[in-house]
């Protein structure tokens, strides 16, 4: 039998598991902080990390997890409609509920608390613990010849419309706390342009007056996708 300890914690823009990004780099606007507690052998264990630019973050998938994974699962990319074995995917319906993700790391700061990792383009939803850090390597980890599949690289995004009452409604939020208007609306916008709808939803009109809600920091969004378009129509405090 095997444990695991966490080491750190993400501190996310994504605050419910609907929305995240499908992968790490999609969305590099989204920014993130991993947190660990300032002692001696946190310290000793980050010394020589700030001069790598990406890490790998293995975590846990730590909320919403499955009863009951699947050998089979249904992939996004491929409609949600074709079985593909979870060892052939990235998905979190696993037997162990572990995740790999590779992030920008932007900086390291210290105060007499934390020691926190500032990241950028992450996948991770807030609070999710993390149990290994390690650095990535250009010469070990980025194989040209590797094939890559079905999961062949995303395209398009879809394109963002704001109606003037949810803008409205983020700047009157934002206005009450971190972060600013503008990088709240720049990661919502890079967010929703991914079409985080359910993969039978993707790639098509939603019904008349079918919204979608998702909370990115402490706003709840609500959108509808029409004309292969995202609006933005509403902006409330979770």
């Amino acid at each position: 039998m095997y444990s695991l300890e966490p080491i750190a914690t993400v501190h996310s823009c994504y605050t419910q598991r609907f929305g995240i990004p499908r992968q790490a780099g999609l969305v590099t606007s989204a920014q993130a902080t991993i947190t660990f507690t300032n002692n001696t052998h946190n310290a000793l264990s980050l010394r020589g990390l700030d001069a790598f630019s990406h890490i790998w973050v293995i975590f846990i998938f730590h909320k919403d997890h499955y009863d009951k994974p699947k050998p089979l699962v249904q992939p996004p990319r491929l409609g949600g409609k074709k079985s593909i074995g979870v060892y052939a995917t990235r998905s979190p319906n696993r037997l162990n509920a572990l995740g790999l993700s590779c992030v920008q790391l932007d900086s390291i700061a210290r105060t007499d608390k934390d020691i926190d990792l500032h990241i950028i383009g992450g996948d991770f939803l807030d609070g999710t613990p993390v149990v290994d850090i390690k650095p990535y390597l250009p010469f070990a980890d980025s194989i040209e010849t590797a094939s890559c599949g079905w999961a062949a690289p995303p395209t398009d995004t879809l394109a963002v419309q704001w109606h003037d009452t949810a803008a409205a409604a983020l700047q009157a939020l934002c206005v009450q706390g971190q972060p600013d208007y503008e990088t709240a609306r720049r990661v919502i916008e890079d967010t929703v342009a991914q079409d985080p709808r359910p993969a039978h939803e993707r790639n098509r009109d939603g019904r008349p007056d079918q919204q979608w809600h998702m909370q990115i920091y402490h706003c709840d969004i609500s959108f509808e996708v029409k004309d292969g378009q995202v609006h933005i129509v509403d902006c409330r405090p979770v």
